[in-house]
């Protein structure tokens, strides 16, 4: 039976991150994607021009006619930046409790704006993070969720020790991206400090980071591999996607999600 992969997330209409990220990454992993679309983003390779948010309430509906039909393997859930609408995922989570659920902990844009509200944070650690199998926040996102500045790789162990201590069993992969020195990953889950290795690669386009190596590591896990075999198959997918310099739009483009099916 081929594995089913659900993502709850925002929509971008140029392709580049959020669900068509997410169904693009699901697709190269020869897996069938589904999706439930949380918001409408106006967007391109340049930046956010408007969000449209869906109600909570067809949010849960499009939950519910999924898992009502066909069972996902791997929950991946990005973008929601409503209180309500997190509250109503995390009642349907509690409802079907799917066994695998990765949670990108989308907070902070890239300009170092927050995304979401003090009332919609809280509702988001109690009702995804705390339910995640794992998290995949970025620098700025651990600094919200530790409340400490990161600038070293000690400081980003500090912090996953720290995020730890408000979200029961839930992994830990703290996403290295914007440090200067490397781009090193770390992964805390089980007790266990596990760090993943990165130089930068030179290309500035690499919109959609964030959402596509969520879905691969939901992926991943999907197939039945552990959390830690998960992240190093799914980063190892995302660094050939970012190396194989995609250049498309006149921002920061998109990375080939499709790069394993195409030759240069």
């Amino acid at each position: 039976m081929i594995k089913k992969v659900l993502t709850i997330a925002g929509s971008d209409c140029s392709g580049g991150a959020g669900i068509q990220a997410d169904l693009k990454t699901i697709a190269a992993h020869k897996m069938y994607g589904m999706s439930v679309i949380t918001a409408l983003t106006a967007q391109n390779t340049l930046g956010v021009e408007g969000i449209l948010d869906v109600d909570a309430e067809f949010v849960g509906e499009q939950i519910e006619a999924v898992f009502n039909d066909i069972i996902p393997d791997a929950v991946k859930i990005g973008m929601v930046n409503n209180e309500s609408v997190i509250r109503k995922i995390g009642v349907l989570l509690d409802k079907y409790k799917p066994q695998n659920i990765v949670v990108d902990t989308v907070m902070v844009s890239t300009s170092g704006h927050s995304l979401i509200d003090d009332n919609a944070y809280d509702a988001l650690v109690a009702e995804l993070i705390s339910k995640a199998t794992i998290i995949t926040p970025n620098i700025p996102e651990a600094e919200v969720l530790s409340g400490m500045k990161i600038v070293n790789k000690d400081d980003m162990y500090k912090a996953a020790l720290k995020i730890k201590g408000i979200i029961n069993d839930t992994a830990i992969l703290i996403k290295g991206g914007h440090m200067t020195e490397c781009s090193d990953d770390l992964l805390l889950y089980n007790g266990k400090e596990k760090w993943f290795t990165q130089t930068h690669i030179d290309n500035d386009n690499t919109h959609g980071t964030g959402c596509t190596l969520s879905s691969a590591i939901a992926c991943e896990l999907a197939s039945g591999k552990n959390i830690e075999e998960s992240v190093k198959a799914a980063k190892e997918y995302i660094t050939g996607a970012i190396k194989w310099n995609l250049n498309i739009g006149r921002g920061k483009g998109p990375l080939n999600h499709m790069h394993e099916y195409m030759s240069r």
